[in-house]
């Protein structure tokens, strides 16, 4: 058994009770169910607009004003992304041109009285387009909360991530650092205490063993939590681009206009680790031969550019669907108000950083210093991942 038919509120804007009545017997001989009532004037109109409706039909000729004037009063009720109400105006005589301005003001359709056969089908799909309207921006506010709650989520993560990543490089430091460091002094002494030639080789051996665990102990420390922005964001890609040269033999220059940079909280760990991410996909995927890292602050905009020679990204790179890489750049920008942009073409990859200084946030995701979050480098992205 077939659900009922639902009843719609209709309002109409009729001056004429025998062509409201008309109107009206059109709509129930196609078996549309409603409740109506007929207003004249402008301040019924307005007084009538508090109450809920399905649908308006509207004379042109009205007492005082026109239906294109009571077009824009429902207008005014629901300004910019508001559900519009469907409204139809139907006239004994309307111009081209005026049935043009009310379309373009709005109007559902409009209708001649002497051609009502196509009223109900016009309210009818008037108020399911209304129905349709409604129910996308209902979705698309959705969707709106959706990708807030996903940004919140990511910017935690990326706050834990960074919270961890601290935590790790201080046990490293006290615990780890401190062992072997009293383990190189104590393998020393016997070194120097040893009678015999084959316990002192075989302590310089371990010494050397324990002082490489030292050093790597020491870059562990510093990919994890770069001390080295202390000195400042300069100082700190200055030492990144060198370290990045050396391991690599890639070329690297590194180009900045100011020496030194007064940058809002986060703003540097940010810049860091975006470019720290940008080396790391060149030395794995690029194939490249000379980077380049230019930083700059002009307009009140920080831009940070890391460039290469390489082979560029192709369609399979981008379409990657476990590539997380550019996502998390773009995370980590948004968190301190800023974007990341991607150009890739034959002549190489250019990431670009872009960070408003007057704007510069940290969006609620920082670490215990105040420094804007950071996510770890993605093993699995190729080259350049997709946003």
């Amino acid at each position: 058994m077939s659900a009922p038919a639902r009843s719609f509120r209709l309002l109409h804007l009729e001056d004429s009770e025998p062509d409201h009545a008309l109107a009206l017997a059109h709509l129930r001989r196609a078996g549309i169910r409603f409740e109506a009532l007929r207003i004249e004037t402008r301040s019924e109109f307005e007084a009538a607009l508090d109450q809920h409706w399905d649908v308006v039909l509207s004379d042109y000729n009205l007492p005082g004003f026109t239906g294109v004037e009571a077009l824009q009063l429902l207008r005014a009720r629901t300004p910019g992304e508001g559900p519009p109400l469907p409204f139809i105006l139907v006239s004994g005589q309307i111009g081209e041109d005026t049935a043009v301005e009310a379309m373009r003001n709005g109007a559902s359709d409009y209708l001649l009285k002497n051609n009502l056969a196509r009223l109900a089908p016009a309210v009818e799909h008037a108020i399911a387009a209304g129905e349709t309207h409604r129910a996308r921006l209902a979705a698309d506010r959705e969707l709106q909360v959706s990708r807030r709650r996903l940004s919140e989520l990511a910017q935690h993560l990326q706050t834990s991530v960074e919270a961890e990543r601290h935590a790790i490089a201080r046990e490293i430091h006290d615990d780890v650092g401190g062992s072997l460091t009293a383990l190189k002094f104590e393998l020393d002494w016997i070194r120097r205490h040893a009678d015999q030639p084959q316990v002192q080789q075989r302590a310089l051996s371990a010494l050397e063993t324990v002082t490489s665990a030292i050093e790597a102990s020491q870059r562990i420390m510093q990919n994890l939590r770069p001390a080295i922005l202390e000195q400042g964001l300069v100082a700190a890609l200055q030492w990144m681009t060198s370290r990045f040269e050396k391991r690599t033999a890639i070329a690297c220059e590194f180009r900045t206009s100011h020496e030194r940079a007064a940058l809002p909280p986060g703003v540097p760990l940010v810049a860091y680790r975006t470019a720290q991410e940008a080396l790391t996909n060149v030395s794995k995927h690029a194939q490249a031969t000379r980077v380049v890292v230019d930083l700059s602050i002009s307009g009140g905009v920080l831009s940070l550019e890391v460039s290469d020679d390489g082979r560029g990204l192709a369609a399979d790179d981008l379409a990657k669907t476990r590539s997380f890489g550019i996502r998390g750049l773009h995370e980590r920008a948004s968190t301190v108000g800023g974007w990341v942009d991607l150009s890739s073409g034959a002549a190489g990859t250019s990431l670009i950083l872009s960070v408003p200084l007057e704007d510069a946030t940290t969006g609620g995701a920082t670490d215990h210093n105040g420094e804007a979050a950071a996510v770890p480098d993605d093993p699995e992205a190729d080259h350049w991942s997709t946003h």
